[in-house]
């Protein structure tokens, strides 16, 4: 009996063998597109498609079109670099339009930036006074303060 073969492998002879192991990997350019150029070309770029080892990307500005001229052989090169192999022969820039990227996921809880008045502060000051032992205090403190900055920014969000 064979030994077993490692899944990755099986995977690899596969799409091999179907031919679409080149085109799964270059588009990956895709998605890494911002890690390839940096942030700043990132912002005015976008690959588009891939075709006969030929990556046409969309520019937001024939300024930048024309500077990216002067910079394909490099961005050629750190594609490549990326990929692992030489997989895309040129890159070819056009004017168009850029998708706008997805803004960064928002602070999973915007009520913790809330800012209590001095009133609200000192009610709470004012409730913990009878309890005696300091570290209760506190830790009754820290919960009555988060539940104060909650309660304000639901009544702000409606």
């Amino acid at each position: 009996m064979d030994k077993p073969q490692p899944i990755h492998s099986i995977l690899e002879s596969t799409l091999k063998s179907l031919e679409v192991d080149v085109p799964i990997k270059t588009y990956s350019i895709i998605g890494a597109w911002k890690e390839i150029v940096g942030e700043t070309i990132a912002e005015h770029t976008q690959p588009r498609r891939i075709s006969n080892q030929i990556l046409f990307i969309d520019v937001v500005h024939s300024t930048w079109m024309q500077q990216l001229q002067f910079l394909k052989s490099d961005l050629l090169k750190r594609v490549n670099a990326f990929l692992g192999e030489s997989l895309i022969q040129d890159i070819r820039f056009r004017l168009g339009k850029i998708s706008p990227r997805p803004s960064p996921p928002s602070s999973p809880d915007p009520w913790r930036r809330e800012e209590l008045d001095e009133g609200k502060r000192k009610r709470i000051d004012d409730l913990l006074q009878k309890v005696k032992d300091q570290e209760i205090r506190r830790a009754m403190k820290k919960v009555l303060l988060k539940g104060a900055k909650l309660e304000q920014s639901r009544k702000r969000s409606g």
